[in-house]
């Protein structure tokens, strides 16, 4: 059976080590870089499960390593890890297409859980909480008032003109149609579309859902389609009245 096989990239040396050590511990193979060069180079060339990748880096940053692997159709999950506290990075780095962040200082036990759920998202054959009934096939279209989302072509237009989603916020929406009319609560939300339930960690939710109301919502600041139900979380009203 195949390793799951990770790419950890740091140029800090105690970092890379002790994220070799523990991974490897746990089973995975690991690949590591110390450069944003040699991490696009190792993304582009080899098929990997997950890529730990720091935002601070030599030649070229994360953030420009996250936004080059996304233009050339690597799917990866990217996991970025930065000592930043400054929350600009973390929301820019979602939205260039990483699925998950982890601030230093860091445990190896919460590394390892991020993996896993990463892992678990995407991998079919893992267990994985029950889906969601499959919506009819005539439904591979989704209608929501002017949106049109086209599941199989990962695609959604506004009459006609397309709106560019990044993956997270397509599953995210997808997720609140499926349910439209129900009140989802923050940590439902982080463990369908995430795949984990640290509760510490539902800002993550916030960011995406802001980012998704910029891009789908006439009025981001007056949302209609979802809308906020203070005290228990959102819920998606597809004919836009609240």
């Amino acid at each position: 059976m195949t390793m799951d096989k990770i790419l950890v990239v740091d140029d800090e040396p105690a970092i890379v080590t002790l994220l070799s050590y523990n991974l490897k511990q746990a089973g995975y193979e690991v690949v590591t870089a110390t450069d944003g060069s040699d991490a696009l180079s190792l993304g582009l060339a080899q098929s990997f499960t997950c890529i730990l990748l720091d935002l601070m880096l030599p030649k070229l940053d994360g953030m420009e390593v996250t936004k080059k692997l996304r233009q050339e159709k690597v799917q990866t999950p990217i996991i970025i890890v930065t000592a930043k506290n400054d929350e600009f990075d973390k929301v820019f780095g979602l939205e260039l297409g990483a699925d998950d962040y982890i601030t230093k200082p860091f445990s190896p036990r919460e590394v390892l859980a991020r993996i896993k759920a990463v892992i678990r998202r995407t991998t079919p054959d893992e267990p994985v909480t029950p889906p969601a009934p499959m919506p009819p096939a005539n439904r591979a279209v989704m209608l929501v008032g002017d949106l049109q989302i086209d599941q199989n072509k990962y695609r959604v237009a506004r009459n006609g003109k397309n709106i560019s989603l990044t993956p997270k916020e397509f599953e995210l929406l997808v997720y609140f149609v499926e349910r439209e009319g129900r009140v989802l609560s923050r940590d439902a939300i982080l463990n369908h579309v995430w795949g984990y339930d640290y509760a510490s960690e539902t800002r993550i939710v916030d960011i995406h859902i802001s980012h998704l109301r910029e891009k789908i919502e006439a009025d981001p600041k007056q949302p209609r389609l979802i809308r906020t139900v203070r005290g228990f979380g959102y819920e998606f009203v597809g004919d836009g009245h609240a």
